[in-house]
Protein backbone atom coordinates (compact mmCIF):
# COMPACT_ATOMS: atom_id res chain seq x y z
CA UNK A 1 0.00 0.00 0.00
CA UNK A 2 1.89 3.43 -0.81
CA UNK A 3 1.02 6.84 -0.72
CA UNK A 4 0.29 7.54 -4.32
CA UNK A 5 -2.79 5.25 -4.40
CA UNK A 6 -3.95 7.51 -2.43
CA UNK A 7 -6.51 10.88 -3.68
CA UNK A 8 -4.73 14.18 -2.88
CA UNK A 9 -5.56 15.79 0.76
CA UNK A 10 -7.94 18.61 -1.24
CA UNK A 11 -9.51 15.85 -3.42
CA UNK A 12 -10.09 13.69 -0.38
CA UNK A 13 -11.49 16.60 1.81
CA UNK A 14 -13.82 17.66 -1.25
CA UNK A 15 -15.33 14.11 -1.70
CA UNK A 16 -15.99 13.37 2.24
CA UNK A 17 -17.44 16.99 2.92
CA UNK A 18 -19.23 17.14 -0.37
CA UNK A 19 -21.00 14.07 0.40
CA UNK A 20 -21.76 14.85 3.68
CA UNK A 21 -23.55 18.17 2.68
CA UNK A 22 -25.66 16.27 0.05
CA UNK A 23 -26.73 13.59 2.95
CA UNK A 24 -27.65 16.72 4.96
CA UNK A 25 -29.50 18.74 2.45
CA UNK A 26 -31.38 15.25 1.60
CA UNK A 27 -32.14 14.82 4.72
CA UNK A 28 -33.35 18.16 5.47
CA UNK A 29 -35.41 18.12 1.99
CA UNK A 30 -37.21 15.29 3.32
CA UNK A 31 -37.73 16.28 7.04
CA UNK A 32 -39.52 19.31 5.33
CA UNK A 33 -42.00 17.61 3.08
CA UNK A 34 -42.53 15.18 5.75
CA UNK A 35 -42.66 17.10 8.88
CA UNK A 36 -43.83 15.30 11.67
CA UNK A 37 -47.06 16.78 13.96
CA UNK A 38 -46.86 14.38 16.47
CA UNK A 39 -44.66 12.32 18.49
CA UNK A 40 -45.89 8.74 16.74
CA UNK A 41 -45.14 10.02 13.48
CA UNK A 42 -41.75 11.58 14.39
CA UNK A 43 -40.42 7.51 15.43
CA UNK A 44 -42.96 5.82 13.47
CA UNK A 45 -44.92 4.71 10.06
CA UNK A 46 -46.73 2.24 10.96
CA UNK A 47 -48.58 0.20 7.59
CA UNK A 48 -47.30 2.62 5.31
CA UNK A 49 -44.80 1.45 3.31
CA UNK A 50 -44.72 -0.96 0.11
CA UNK A 51 -42.54 -4.19 -0.82
CA UNK A 52 -39.88 -2.82 -2.99
CA UNK A 53 -38.92 0.24 -0.48
CA UNK A 54 -39.08 -2.18 2.09
CA UNK A 55 -36.34 -4.27 0.78
CA UNK A 56 -34.21 -1.09 -0.23
CA UNK A 57 -34.42 -0.10 3.48
CA UNK A 58 -33.86 -3.60 5.21
CA UNK A 59 -30.73 -4.11 2.65
CA UNK A 60 -29.28 -0.51 3.74
CA UNK A 61 -29.72 -1.33 7.72
CA UNK A 62 -27.78 -4.19 7.18
CA UNK A 63 -24.99 -3.01 5.50
CA UNK A 64 -23.00 -0.11 7.13
CA UNK A 65 -19.19 0.29 6.74
CA UNK A 66 -18.26 -2.64 9.01
CA UNK A 67 -19.34 -4.92 6.44
CA UNK A 68 -16.03 -3.71 4.34
CA UNK A 69 -14.13 -4.94 6.74
CA UNK A 70 -15.79 -8.04 9.17
CA UNK A 71 -16.69 -10.19 5.33
CA UNK A 72 -12.87 -9.98 3.86
CA UNK A 73 -11.78 -10.52 7.54
CA UNK A 74 -13.31 -13.98 8.03
CA UNK A 75 -12.42 -14.85 4.24
CA UNK A 76 -9.05 -14.82 5.28
CA UNK A 77 -9.22 -16.31 8.23
CA UNK A 78 -11.67 -19.36 7.56
CA UNK A 79 -11.76 -19.35 3.57
CA UNK A 80 -14.63 -19.93 1.42
CA UNK A 81 -16.31 -22.13 3.82
CA UNK A 82 -16.36 -19.23 6.21
CA UNK A 83 -17.42 -16.25 4.40
CA UNK A 84 -19.92 -18.78 2.78
CA UNK A 85 -21.65 -19.72 6.24
CA UNK A 86 -21.12 -16.20 7.49
CA UNK A 87 -22.82 -14.54 4.13
CA UNK A 88 -25.83 -17.10 4.64
CA UNK A 89 -26.05 -16.40 8.25
CA UNK A 90 -26.31 -12.51 7.93
CA UNK A 91 -28.98 -12.53 5.03
CA UNK A 92 -30.84 -15.58 6.11
CA UNK A 93 -32.11 -13.99 9.34
CA UNK A 94 -33.66 -11.31 7.68
CA UNK A 95 -36.80 -13.48 6.96
CA UNK A 96 -37.44 -14.07 10.64
CA UNK A 97 -38.87 -10.67 10.31
CA UNK A 98 -41.31 -12.17 7.64
CA UNK A 99 -42.58 -15.04 9.46
CA UNK A 100 -42.20 -13.79 12.86
CA UNK A 101 -43.65 -10.14 12.27
CA UNK A 102 -46.81 -10.73 11.49
CA UNK A 103 -47.83 -12.64 14.59
CA UNK A 104 -46.04 -9.94 16.66
CA UNK A 105 -47.70 -7.19 14.65
CA UNK A 106 -50.92 -9.11 15.39
CA UNK A 107 -50.41 -9.51 19.18
CA UNK A 108 -49.59 -5.98 19.36
CA UNK A 109 -51.12 -3.71 16.70
CA UNK A 110 -50.49 -0.39 17.97
CA UNK A 111 -46.59 -0.82 18.52
CA UNK A 112 -43.93 -0.45 16.53
CA UNK A 113 -40.73 -2.08 18.28
CA UNK A 114 -40.11 -5.73 20.24
CA UNK A 115 -40.17 -4.08 22.94
CA UNK A 116 -44.16 -3.16 23.27
CA UNK A 117 -45.27 -6.63 22.47
CA UNK A 118 -42.52 -7.52 25.40
CA UNK A 119 -44.66 -5.20 27.80
CA UNK A 120 -47.99 -6.50 26.73
CA UNK A 121 -47.32 -10.41 26.63
CA UNK A 122 -44.50 -10.18 30.02
CA UNK A 123 -44.95 -6.97 31.79
CA UNK A 124 -43.07 -3.77 32.85
CA UNK A 125 -39.80 -5.69 34.27
CA UNK A 126 -39.27 -8.10 31.19
CA UNK A 127 -40.09 -4.48 28.75
CA UNK A 128 -37.80 -2.42 30.78
CA UNK A 129 -34.86 -5.26 30.89
CA UNK A 130 -35.00 -6.11 27.31
CA UNK A 131 -35.62 -2.26 26.17
CA UNK A 132 -32.01 -1.68 27.90
CA UNK A 133 -30.58 -4.42 26.16
CA UNK A 134 -31.96 -3.06 22.66
CA UNK A 135 -30.64 0.49 23.40
CA UNK A 136 -27.14 -0.95 24.65
CA UNK A 137 -27.03 -3.20 21.82
CA UNK A 138 -27.51 -0.24 18.99
CA UNK A 139 -25.23 1.65 20.99
CA UNK A 140 -22.47 -0.77 20.28
CA UNK A 141 -23.82 -0.69 16.58
CA UNK A 142 -23.27 2.95 16.22
CA UNK A 143 -19.96 2.93 17.40
CA UNK A 144 -19.05 0.25 15.52
CA UNK A 145 -19.76 2.15 12.74
CA UNK A 146 -17.80 5.33 13.42
CA UNK A 147 -15.24 2.93 13.99
CA UNK A 148 -15.58 1.47 10.56
CA UNK A 149 -15.95 4.71 8.65
CA UNK A 150 -12.96 6.45 10.64
CA UNK A 151 -11.03 3.17 9.41
CA UNK A 152 -12.21 3.37 5.99
CA UNK A 153 -11.11 7.34 5.51
CA UNK A 154 -8.24 6.58 7.31
CA UNK A 155 -7.58 4.43 5.08
CA UNK A 156 -8.15 5.14 1.70
CA UNK A 157 -7.11 9.17 2.34
CA UNK A 158 -4.03 8.86 4.67
CA UNK A 159 -5.70 11.84 6.42
CA UNK A 160 -6.73 12.15 10.30
CA UNK A 161 -10.68 10.70 10.43
CA UNK A 162 -11.86 12.52 13.59
CA UNK A 163 -13.30 15.50 11.54
CA UNK A 164 -15.39 13.39 9.59
CA UNK A 165 -17.17 11.44 12.36
CA UNK A 166 -17.62 14.63 13.80
CA UNK A 167 -19.34 16.40 10.63
CA UNK A 168 -21.38 12.70 10.29
CA UNK A 169 -22.68 13.00 13.96
CA UNK A 170 -23.90 16.11 13.46
CA UNK A 171 -24.83 16.32 10.51
CA UNK A 172 -27.19 13.22 11.04
CA UNK A 173 -28.53 14.78 14.52
CA UNK A 174 -29.71 17.73 12.56
CA UNK A 175 -32.06 16.09 9.72
CA UNK A 176 -33.18 13.36 11.79
CA UNK A 177 -33.87 15.84 14.85
CA UNK A 178 -36.45 17.30 12.63
CA UNK A 179 -37.46 14.39 10.41
CA UNK A 180 -37.60 11.31 12.49
CA UNK A 181 -38.38 7.99 10.97
CA UNK A 182 -39.39 9.14 7.68
CA UNK A 183 -36.36 10.85 6.92
CA UNK A 184 -34.53 8.11 7.55
CA UNK A 185 -36.67 5.47 5.83
CA UNK A 186 -36.37 7.82 3.04
CA UNK A 187 -32.48 7.63 2.90
CA UNK A 188 -32.45 4.13 3.09
CA UNK A 189 -34.17 3.91 0.20
CA UNK A 190 -30.80 5.94 -1.43
CA UNK A 191 -28.70 3.88 0.77
CA UNK A 192 -29.91 0.84 -0.70
CA UNK A 193 -29.72 2.27 -4.52
CA UNK A 194 -26.22 3.11 -3.92
CA UNK A 195 -25.02 -0.23 -2.03
CA UNK A 196 -26.01 -1.63 -5.86
CA UNK A 197 -24.22 0.42 -7.39
CA UNK A 198 -20.77 0.27 -5.36
CA UNK A 199 -21.17 -3.69 -6.00
CA UNK A 200 -21.31 -3.15 -9.95
CA UNK A 201 -18.22 -0.37 -10.09
CA UNK A 202 -15.91 -2.69 -7.68
CA UNK A 203 -16.51 -5.63 -9.32
CA UNK A 204 -15.78 -4.59 -12.08
CA UNK A 205 -12.98 -2.40 -11.46
CA UNK A 206 -11.46 -5.34 -9.33
CA UNK A 207 -12.65 -8.20 -12.20
CA UNK A 208 -9.95 -6.23 -14.73
CA UNK A 209 -7.49 -5.00 -12.79
CA UNK A 210 -6.80 -7.70 -10.28
CA UNK A 211 -4.56 -10.56 -11.51
CA UNK A 212 -4.73 -13.66 -9.94
CA UNK A 213 -1.89 -16.45 -9.53
CA UNK A 214 -3.27 -19.67 -9.58
CA UNK A 215 -0.53 -21.61 -7.74
CA UNK A 216 -1.17 -18.91 -4.52
CA UNK A 217 -4.58 -20.40 -4.52
CA UNK A 218 -3.78 -24.22 -3.64
CA UNK A 219 -1.06 -22.45 -0.89
CA UNK A 220 -3.52 -20.27 0.79
CA UNK A 221 -5.56 -23.46 1.80
CA UNK A 222 -8.44 -21.15 1.58
CA UNK A 223 -10.87 -23.96 -0.27
CA UNK A 224 -10.61 -26.60 2.67
CA UNK A 225 -12.54 -26.98 5.46
CA UNK A 226 -11.49 -26.33 8.69
CA UNK A 227 -12.39 -26.88 12.45
CA UNK A 228 -13.26 -22.91 12.88
CA UNK A 229 -15.84 -23.06 9.60
CA UNK A 230 -17.22 -26.01 11.14
CA UNK A 231 -17.99 -23.93 14.29
CA UNK A 232 -18.65 -21.03 12.90
CA UNK A 233 -22.11 -23.04 11.26
CA UNK A 234 -23.45 -22.87 14.82
CA UNK A 235 -22.29 -19.94 15.97
CA UNK A 236 -23.06 -17.39 13.37
CA UNK A 237 -26.47 -18.62 13.12
CA UNK A 238 -27.77 -18.08 16.47
CA UNK A 239 -25.12 -14.78 16.82
CA UNK A 240 -26.69 -12.87 14.30
CA UNK A 241 -30.54 -13.91 14.40
CA UNK A 242 -30.63 -13.22 17.92
CA UNK A 243 -28.77 -9.84 17.34
CA UNK A 244 -31.22 -9.20 14.64
CA UNK A 245 -34.30 -9.46 16.84
CA UNK A 246 -32.58 -6.68 19.38
CA UNK A 247 -32.46 -4.04 16.50
CA UNK A 248 -35.25 -1.90 16.56
CA UNK A 249 -34.65 -0.81 12.72
CA UNK A 250 -35.26 -3.87 11.23
CA UNK A 251 -38.58 -4.23 13.72
CA UNK A 252 -39.64 -0.47 12.84
CA UNK A 253 -39.22 -1.57 9.01
CA UNK A 254 -41.62 -4.51 10.16
CA UNK A 255 -44.27 -2.46 11.65
CA UNK A 256 -44.26 0.13 8.44
CA UNK A 257 -45.00 -2.69 6.02
CA UNK A 258 -48.31 -2.07 4.32
CA UNK A 259 -49.25 -5.97 4.70
CA UNK A 260 -47.83 -9.37 5.61
CA UNK A 261 -47.13 -9.80 1.81
CA UNK A 262 -45.38 -6.76 1.30
CA UNK A 263 -44.05 -7.82 3.84
CA UNK A 264 -42.53 -11.65 2.67
CA UNK A 265 -41.39 -9.41 -0.77
CA UNK A 266 -39.34 -7.14 0.59
CA UNK A 267 -37.73 -9.14 3.14
CA UNK A 268 -37.09 -12.19 0.61
CA UNK A 269 -35.80 -9.69 -2.35
CA UNK A 270 -33.41 -8.09 0.84
CA UNK A 271 -32.41 -11.40 1.73
CA UNK A 272 -31.01 -12.39 -1.72
CA UNK A 273 -29.34 -8.63 -2.31
CA UNK A 274 -27.48 -8.83 0.92
CA UNK A 275 -26.15 -12.56 0.00
CA UNK A 276 -24.73 -11.55 -2.97
CA UNK A 277 -23.24 -8.33 -1.86
CA UNK A 278 -21.72 -9.62 1.51
CA UNK A 279 -20.48 -12.57 -0.82
CA UNK A 280 -18.42 -10.32 -3.26
CA UNK A 281 -17.19 -7.49 -0.53
CA UNK A 282 -16.09 -10.35 1.45
CA UNK A 283 -14.31 -12.54 -1.28
CA UNK A 284 -12.12 -9.42 -1.64
CA UNK A 285 -9.67 -11.23 1.22
CA UNK A 286 -9.40 -14.79 -0.68
CA UNK A 287 -8.74 -11.95 -3.96
CA UNK A 288 -6.03 -10.33 -1.70
CA UNK A 289 -4.22 -13.26 -1.00
CA UNK A 290 -4.69 -15.07 -4.67
CA UNK A 291 -3.18 -11.99 -6.17
CA UNK A 292 -0.32 -11.68 -3.76
CA UNK A 293 -1.46 -8.34 -2.26
CA UNK A 294 -1.88 -10.03 0.89
CA UNK A 295 1.03 -12.17 2.52
CA UNK A 296 0.21 -15.86 2.25
CA UNK A 297 0.57 -17.62 5.28
CA UNK A 298 -0.81 -14.71 7.37
CA UNK A 299 -2.60 -15.38 10.62
CA UNK A 300 -5.23 -13.20 9.59
CA UNK A 301 -4.99 -10.84 12.21
CA UNK A 302 -4.93 -8.24 9.97
CA UNK A 303 -6.89 -9.62 7.37
CA UNK A 304 -10.02 -7.04 7.83
CA UNK A 305 -8.10 -4.49 5.76
CA UNK A 306 -8.07 -6.45 2.54
CA UNK A 307 -10.81 -4.99 0.76
CA UNK A 308 -8.88 -1.34 1.15
CA UNK A 309 -6.12 -3.28 -0.24
CA UNK A 310 -6.86 -3.91 -3.11
CA UNK A 311 -8.85 -0.46 -3.41
CA UNK A 312 -5.70 0.81 -3.44
CA UNK A 313 -4.27 -0.56 -6.45
CA UNK A 314 -7.31 0.94 -8.61
CA UNK A 315 -7.04 4.31 -10.43
CA UNK A 316 -7.15 7.49 -8.30
CA UNK A 317 -11.00 8.15 -9.88
CA UNK A 318 -12.17 4.76 -8.56
CA UNK A 319 -11.03 4.83 -4.87
CA UNK A 320 -12.67 8.72 -5.04
CA UNK A 321 -15.57 7.22 -6.51
CA UNK A 322 -15.72 4.22 -3.94
CA UNK A 323 -14.90 6.83 -0.89
CA UNK A 324 -18.48 8.63 -2.09
CA UNK A 325 -20.36 5.89 -1.74
CA UNK A 326 -18.93 4.72 1.61
CA UNK A 327 -19.23 8.27 3.27
CA UNK A 328 -22.59 7.60 2.07
CA UNK A 329 -23.43 4.43 2.67
CA UNK A 330 -21.75 5.39 6.44
CA UNK A 331 -24.39 8.28 7.16
CA UNK A 332 -27.78 6.06 6.05
CA UNK A 333 -26.88 3.55 8.39
CA UNK A 334 -25.79 6.01 11.18
CA UNK A 335 -29.40 8.09 10.81
CA UNK A 336 -31.43 4.88 10.64
CA UNK A 337 -29.36 3.66 14.17
CA UNK A 338 -30.17 7.00 15.47
CA UNK A 339 -33.84 7.15 14.70
CA UNK A 340 -34.40 3.34 15.95
CA UNK A 341 -32.46 4.00 19.34
CA UNK A 342 -34.36 7.30 20.10
CA UNK A 343 -37.52 5.47 19.35
CA UNK A 344 -37.08 2.69 21.77
CA UNK A 345 -36.30 4.68 24.37
CA UNK A 346 -39.16 7.24 23.88
CA UNK A 347 -40.99 4.01 23.72
CA UNK A 348 -39.71 2.08 26.50
CA UNK A 349 -38.83 4.64 29.18
CA UNK A 350 -41.32 7.50 28.43
CA UNK A 351 -44.37 5.53 26.79
CA UNK A 352 -43.95 7.57 24.04
CA UNK A 353 -45.41 10.64 26.24
CA UNK A 354 -42.01 13.11 25.87
CA UNK A 355 -42.35 16.41 23.83
CA UNK A 356 -40.69 15.95 20.39
CA UNK A 357 -38.52 18.65 21.75
CA UNK A 358 -37.08 16.09 24.49
CA UNK A 359 -37.14 13.42 21.82
CA UNK A 360 -34.57 15.20 19.50
CA UNK A 361 -32.51 16.48 22.23
CA UNK A 362 -32.38 12.54 23.00
CA UNK A 363 -30.45 12.37 19.65
CA UNK A 364 -28.19 15.04 20.50
CA UNK A 365 -27.19 13.58 23.30
CA UNK A 366 -26.20 10.59 22.04
CA UNK A 367 -23.75 11.60 19.86
CA UNK A 368 -20.82 12.56 22.48
CA UNK A 369 -20.17 9.18 23.89
CA UNK A 370 -20.74 7.73 20.55
CA UNK A 371 -17.43 9.56 19.15
CA UNK A 372 -15.34 8.85 22.24
CA UNK A 373 -15.59 4.94 22.63
CA UNK A 374 -15.64 4.65 18.70
CA UNK A 375 -12.14 6.66 18.76
CA UNK A 376 -11.12 3.69 21.72
CA UNK A 377 -12.60 1.27 20.32
CA UNK A 378 -10.85 -2.27 19.67
CA UNK A 379 -11.85 -4.53 16.54
CA UNK A 380 -15.15 -3.76 15.03
CA UNK A 381 -16.29 -7.77 15.11
CA UNK A 382 -15.12 -7.78 19.11
CA UNK A 383 -17.91 -5.22 19.87
CA UNK A 384 -20.57 -7.24 17.41
CA UNK A 385 -19.68 -10.26 19.81
CA UNK A 386 -20.45 -8.48 22.93
CA UNK A 387 -24.01 -8.02 21.72
CA UNK A 388 -24.30 -11.23 20.26
CA UNK A 389 -23.51 -13.43 23.31
CA UNK A 390 -26.44 -10.96 25.03
CA UNK A 391 -28.86 -11.56 22.45
CA UNK A 392 -28.23 -14.91 22.37
CA UNK A 393 -28.98 -15.52 26.33
CA UNK A 394 -32.44 -13.38 25.86
CA UNK A 395 -33.72 -14.17 22.60
CA UNK A 396 -34.11 -17.72 23.16
CA UNK A 397 -36.54 -17.59 25.97
CA UNK A 398 -38.31 -14.39 24.58
CA UNK A 399 -39.69 -15.91 21.92
CA UNK A 400 -41.42 -19.17 23.80
CA UNK A 401 -44.13 -16.42 24.42
CA UNK A 402 -44.89 -16.44 20.57
CA UNK A 403 -46.35 -20.10 21.19
CA UNK A 404 -49.57 -20.96 23.01
CA UNK A 405 -47.92 -24.07 24.30
CA UNK A 406 -45.62 -21.85 26.22
CA UNK A 407 -48.65 -19.59 27.82
CA UNK A 408 -47.34 -20.37 31.51
CA UNK A 409 -44.04 -18.53 30.67
CA UNK A 410 -43.39 -15.03 32.63
CA UNK A 411 -41.12 -12.39 32.60
CA UNK A 412 -39.47 -13.88 35.53
CA UNK A 413 -38.53 -16.89 33.04
CA UNK A 414 -37.16 -14.49 30.69
CA UNK A 415 -35.18 -12.14 33.28
CA UNK A 416 -33.51 -15.22 35.38
CA UNK A 417 -33.20 -17.00 32.52
CA UNK A 418 -31.19 -14.25 30.57
CA UNK A 419 -28.65 -13.34 33.27
CA UNK A 420 -28.79 -17.68 34.25
CA UNK A 421 -26.97 -17.81 30.66
CA UNK A 422 -25.20 -15.08 31.22
CA UNK A 423 -23.42 -16.39 34.60
CA UNK A 424 -22.62 -19.63 32.81
CA UNK A 425 -20.94 -18.63 30.19
CA UNK A 426 -18.88 -17.05 32.81
CA UNK A 427 -18.88 -20.84 34.71
CA UNK A 428 -17.97 -22.93 31.51
CA UNK A 429 -14.73 -19.59 30.92
CA UNK A 430 -13.95 -20.71 34.20
CA UNK A 431 -13.59 -24.27 33.55
CA UNK A 432 -12.82 -24.04 30.59
CA UNK A 433 -9.30 -22.49 31.40
CA UNK A 434 -9.53 -22.72 35.21
CA UNK A 435 -9.36 -19.58 35.39
CA UNK A 436 -12.00 -16.85 37.09
CA UNK A 437 -10.32 -14.22 35.72
CA UNK A 438 -10.24 -15.27 32.14
CA UNK A 439 -13.73 -17.03 32.16
CA UNK A 440 -15.20 -13.28 33.53
CA UNK A 441 -13.69 -12.41 29.83
CA UNK A 442 -15.35 -14.83 27.69
CA UNK A 443 -18.46 -12.66 28.60
CA UNK A 444 -16.73 -9.71 26.22
CA UNK A 445 -15.44 -12.53 23.99
CA UNK A 446 -11.59 -11.10 24.95
CA UNK A 447 -10.05 -13.26 22.51
CA UNK A 448 -12.59 -13.19 19.71
CA UNK A 449 -14.05 -15.37 17.45
CA UNK A 450 -11.53 -16.83 15.51
CA UNK A 451 -9.47 -18.23 18.33
CA UNK A 452 -7.68 -21.70 18.13
CA UNK A 453 -9.86 -23.43 20.96
CA UNK A 454 -13.56 -24.28 21.21
CA UNK A 455 -13.66 -21.12 24.27
CA UNK A 456 -15.90 -19.06 21.72
CA UNK A 457 -17.87 -22.01 20.32
CA UNK A 458 -18.73 -23.06 23.67
CA UNK A 459 -19.86 -19.63 25.15
CA UNK A 460 -22.37 -19.61 22.27
CA UNK A 461 -23.79 -23.06 23.54
CA UNK A 462 -23.48 -22.44 26.85
CA UNK A 463 -25.47 -18.96 26.69
CA UNK A 464 -28.78 -19.93 25.07
CA UNK A 465 -29.00 -23.54 26.64
CA UNK A 466 -28.32 -22.59 30.19
CA UNK A 467 -30.72 -19.47 29.76
CA UNK A 468 -33.32 -22.45 28.41
CA UNK A 469 -32.48 -24.58 31.88
CA UNK A 470 -32.64 -21.80 34.54
CA UNK A 471 -35.72 -20.46 33.06
CA UNK A 472 -37.55 -23.82 33.70
CA UNK A 473 -35.57 -23.69 37.28
CA UNK A 474 -37.43 -20.93 37.65
CA UNK A 475 -40.77 -22.08 36.53
CA UNK A 476 -39.72 -25.58 38.86
CA UNK A 477 -39.41 -23.57 42.18
CA UNK A 478 -42.52 -21.13 41.52
CA UNK A 479 -44.24 -23.81 41.35
CA UNK A 480 -43.09 -26.24 44.12
CA UNK A 481 -43.06 -23.45 46.26
CA UNK A 482 -46.63 -22.16 45.20
CA UNK A 483 -47.77 -25.67 45.76
CA UNK A 484 -46.75 -25.85 49.28
CA UNK A 485 -47.47 -22.65 50.41
CA UNK A 486 -51.16 -23.05 49.47
CA UNK A 487 -51.16 -26.75 50.87
CA UNK A 488 -50.30 -25.03 54.66
CA UNK A 489 -50.13 -21.10 54.22
CA UNK A 490 -47.63 -19.67 56.26
CA UNK A 491 -47.04 -15.90 56.71
CA UNK A 492 -43.27 -13.74 56.98
CA UNK A 493 -41.17 -14.71 54.29
CA UNK A 494 -43.23 -16.96 52.58
CA UNK A 495 -45.66 -13.66 51.69
CA UNK A 496 -42.76 -11.87 51.12
CA UNK A 497 -41.43 -13.90 48.48
CA UNK A 498 -44.87 -14.10 46.92
CA UNK A 499 -45.17 -10.03 46.97
CA UNK A 500 -41.84 -9.62 45.71
CA UNK A 501 -40.77 -12.50 43.14
CA UNK A 502 -44.18 -14.17 42.30
CA UNK A 503 -46.11 -10.97 41.65
CA UNK A 504 -50.16 -10.04 42.66
CA UNK A 505 -52.50 -13.16 41.72
CA UNK A 506 -54.92 -12.74 39.28
CA UNK A 507 -58.16 -15.17 40.53
CA UNK A 508 -61.04 -15.19 38.37
CA UNK A 509 -64.04 -16.52 39.55
CA UNK A 510 -64.39 -19.86 40.88
CA UNK A 511 -68.01 -20.31 41.17
CA UNK A 512 -68.51 -22.98 38.30
CA UNK A 513 -66.34 -25.30 40.03
CA UNK A 514 -68.11 -25.28 43.49
CA UNK A 515 -67.81 -29.01 43.19
CA UNK A 516 -64.20 -29.16 43.01
CA UNK A 517 -62.83 -29.66 46.65
CA UNK A 518 -59.68 -30.55 48.97
CA UNK A 519 -56.45 -30.88 46.98
CA UNK A 520 -57.86 -30.48 43.32
CA UNK A 521 -58.96 -26.99 44.22
CA UNK A 522 -55.55 -26.58 46.44
CA UNK A 523 -53.50 -27.80 42.91
CA UNK A 524 -55.39 -25.43 40.75
CA UNK A 525 -55.21 -22.48 43.03
CA UNK A 526 -51.28 -22.93 43.10
CA UNK A 527 -51.29 -23.51 39.73
CA UNK A 528 -53.45 -20.06 39.26
CA UNK A 529 -50.88 -18.27 41.65
CA UNK A 530 -47.58 -19.69 39.78
CA UNK A 531 -48.78 -18.74 36.10
CA UNK A 532 -51.29 -16.06 36.91
CA UNK A 533 -53.31 -17.39 34.71
CA UNK A 534 -57.30 -17.34 35.17
CA UNK A 535 -58.32 -21.08 37.02
CA UNK A 536 -61.67 -20.68 34.57
CA UNK A 537 -59.43 -20.67 31.59
CA UNK A 538 -57.04 -23.15 32.87
CA UNK A 539 -59.79 -25.86 33.34
CA UNK A 540 -61.60 -24.81 30.15
CA UNK A 541 -58.76 -25.52 28.64
CA UNK A 542 -57.62 -28.57 29.98
CA UNK A 543 -60.88 -30.68 31.95
CA UNK A 544 -64.00 -31.08 29.90
CA UNK A 545 -66.21 -28.63 31.94
CA UNK A 546 -67.90 -26.27 30.76
CA UNK A 547 -70.25 -23.41 32.28
CA UNK A 548 -74.10 -23.55 31.65
CA UNK A 549 -74.55 -20.19 30.60
CA UNK A 550 -71.35 -20.21 28.47
CA UNK A 551 -73.28 -19.59 24.90
CA UNK A 552 -69.86 -19.93 22.63
CA UNK A 553 -69.20 -23.73 21.34
CA UNK A 554 -66.42 -25.28 20.58
CA UNK A 555 -67.19 -25.18 16.75
CA UNK A 556 -67.76 -20.71 17.36
CA UNK A 557 -63.83 -21.18 18.85
CA UNK A 558 -62.64 -23.36 16.05
CA UNK A 559 -64.11 -20.57 13.51
CA UNK A 560 -62.52 -17.88 15.96
CA UNK A 561 -59.31 -19.09 15.04
CA UNK A 562 -59.87 -19.79 11.38
CA UNK A 563 -60.70 -15.80 11.35
CA UNK A 564 -57.12 -15.43 13.30
CA UNK A 565 -59.29 -13.33 16.10
CA UNK A 566 -57.86 -14.88 19.16
CA UNK A 567 -54.13 -13.80 19.46
CA UNK A 568 -54.01 -16.29 23.05
CA UNK A 569 -55.55 -19.38 24.35
CA UNK A 570 -59.41 -18.46 24.73
CA UNK A 571 -62.23 -19.04 25.62
CA UNK A 572 -64.96 -16.87 25.94
CA UNK A 573 -63.34 -14.34 24.94
CA UNK A 574 -60.57 -13.86 27.74
CA UNK A 575 -57.22 -14.16 27.02
CA UNK A 576 -54.83 -17.03 28.50
CA UNK A 577 -51.68 -14.73 28.78
CA UNK A 578 -51.29 -13.06 32.35
CA UNK A 579 -51.42 -9.87 32.23
CA UNK A 580 -48.43 -7.31 32.78
CA UNK A 581 -47.04 -6.33 35.88
CA UNK A 582 -48.34 -3.27 37.41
Amino acid sequence: MENSHYPSEPASNAIIYLSYSFCLILGLYVAWRAASKSTSEFISGNGTQKAIPLALNFVASSMGCGILTTYPQISTIAGVQGLIVYGISSAAPLMIFAFFGPAIRKACPDGFVLTEWIRQRYGLIPALYVGFLTVANMFLYMVAELSAIQSAIQTLTGMDALPALIVECVFTSVYTCLGGFHTSFFTDNIQGAMAVILLIICSVAMGTQIDIQPDLIAESGYLKASTLGWQLIYILPVCIVTNDCFLSSFWIRTFASRSNKDLMIGCSIATVIVFIFLMLVGSTGLLANWSGLWPAGSDGTDGYMTFFIILLQMPRWVVGFVLVFIVTLSTCTFDSLQSATVSSISNDVFRNRLPLFYIRCLVLLLMAPCIVVALKAPNILQIYLIADLFSAAVVPVLFLGLSKRFWFVTGWEVVIGSLGGLFSVFVFGWIYYQDAHRGAKLLILENGLYTDDWSAFGAFVVAPGFSIVFSLLTISIRLGFNALRHKQPVKGVADCFESCIIGPITRSSTSSYNNLKGPTMEILLAIDDVFRVPIENFLTKYIPVRKEDDKISIEDEDEDRELGKDSGISIANTKVFPPPYK
